[in-house]
């Protein structure tokens, strides 16, 4: 069987959750089927719409450069030369199965143009790209609001404040200028002083985006709905959300991730000693909530520590924030960490903290956590609940609101009974093995459909 994963970015450049997991999948799937992984990448040094091959780890991966040089937001999710490009990877790797980890950068025409092609189409549900333009996590950062609905005259107002709001402007520049002249001299320039190059493409004109424009991008997201003969929830809540916005309830299915399990801790034999060492790993990024870790971390009394794990330089600004939010506190920022190292990284913590502000799906950082024997204290929200359970391998506190973060967190620094007793229960996790013996078997069902069983729109 040949299977190609498309994500909206990939390792090593880009080391979110979903792209570890789409790495670790197509990997173990390549075991026994040829697994391509086509991924959408940024550099303004080479043209728009430019493919380049490379290897990564054993996996054959195919880059298409998106600058985001549009003339319009429509382009943003349909794009001509994207969608040329995308033809000719589906052509040259001749997939039996197109498996959508995420359209963003790519185009939401690729599940069409792959069934046009005979190819069955598979989706995991990572996010909410399909429903929110803005990055996929129904955040409307500014106005501090987590979308319940998606209403499309906030998420005008959003998209215009986000980053891919700021990353189309720079390409409608990019557009009259000879690109490898600005694509070096920009490269510089985000390199040395991002926050410079951030406030500089902030000034620049573009294309705009109405209400409209996000009313017709939702109607389109639907059409994607269609072509997608099977979709995958890692969680109950993320199913639940995705059949509330149109997906047939009966063509999703949950089943969490699988993950290369790493050894076992013995985290409870360590849990007796101060400080309470408190860990964050993730996007440093606001809908991943860092900011309410360190407000809470402030009213804290007794012996802590808190670390954070994450880029420091993907939102300068953000990160910037904390670091003044943080001052005299016992936090420390510990940038990113090769995947090599997690192991030492979690060993470092009494308990993890998820203080996620956004309908998070199923963290990977809780799995990894539970890994290591370290229990985790994550907020009410999302799939988070699904994991964690309260008093048993960890603790829920009530999304932004420092002051629920901060009694949960006391309670571990005077109860350290408590805590031994949550890192003794923490969960066995599905292996990424058993992950791909399930994903294989859903491939060569919907590839043994008959053809009018999987037609658009059936």
């Amino acid at each position: 069987m040949r299977i190609l994963h498309a994500i909206h970015d990939f390792l090593p450049r880009h080391r979110a959750g979903s792209e570890i997991y789409a790495f670790e999948l197509a990997r173990e799937l390549s075991r026994d089927a040829t697994c391509f992984v086509l991924a959408a990448q940024y550099d303004p040094a080479v043209a728009h719409g430019t493919l380049r091959w490379r290897w990564y780890e054993g996996l054959t991966v195919i880059e298409v450069v998106n600058n985001w040089e549009f003339g319009s937001f429509v382009e943003t999710y349909s794009s001509d030369r994207i969608n040329a490009q995308l033809r000719h990877v589906l052509d040259a790797t001749n997939p039996d199965v197109l498996h959508v980890h995420n359209l963003l950068n790519l185009s939401f025409d690729l599940p069409r143009i792959a069934r046009e092609r005979g190819i069955a189409v598979v989706a995991t549900l990572h996010d909410y790209t399909l429903v929110c333009p803005s990055g996929g996590q129904r955040v409307h950062v500014s106005e501090s609001h987590v979308c319940d609905t998606i209403d499309a005259e906030r998420c005008a107002r959003c998209f215009g404040e986000s980053p891919l709001s700021r990353q189309m402007r720079a390409g409608s520049v990019a557009r009259r200028v000879p690109g490898r002249v600005l694509g070096r001299a920009a490269r510089m320039v985000h390199r040395l002083v991002p926050a410079i190059a951030v406030s500089a493409v902030r000034s620049i004109d573009g294309p705009s985006v109405n209400a409209d424009d996000i009313r017709r991008r939702l109607a389109y997201g639907k059409h994607v709905f269609e072509a997608i003969d099977l979709f995958v929830a890692p969680s109950a809540s993320m199913a639940r959300e995705f059949v509330r916005l149109g997906i047939p309830s009966d063509r999703i299915h949950v089943s969490d991730y699988g993950f290369r399990l790493i050894a076992a801790n013995p985290a409870a034999e360590r849990a007796g000693k101060a400080p309470l060492r408190v860990g964050f790993v993730g996007t440093l990024v606001w809908h991943k909530g860092v900011h309410v870790l360190i407000e809470a971390a402030r009213a804290l009394r007794g012996a802590f520590e808190v670390v954070i794990h994450g880029d420091t330089n993907v939102f300068p600004d953000y990160v910037a924030g904390l670091r003044t939010a943080a001052t005299g506190l016992p936090i420390t920022f510990a940038g990113g960490f090769d995947r090599d190292g997690v192991e030492a990284v979690y060993d470092a913590f009494d308990v993890l903290v998820v203080p996620s502000l956004w309908l998070e799906n199923s963290p990977l950082v809780i799995h990894e956590a539970f890994m290591r024997g370290v229990p985790v204290v994550g907020a009410r929200i999302g799939g988070i609940p699904e994991l964690v359970e309260d008093g048993v391998n960890g603790l829920l506190y009530d999304p932004f609101s420092a002051e629920s973060l901060r009694s949960v967190l006391q309670r571990l620094i005077e109860d350290r009974v408590l805590l031994r007793s949550l890192s003794r229960q923490v969960p066995e996790v599905k292996t990424i093995h058993d992950d791909a013996l399930e994903w294989s078997a859903r491939y060569h069902r919907v590839c043994s459909r008959p053809p009018e069983a999987v037609r658009v729109g059936s």
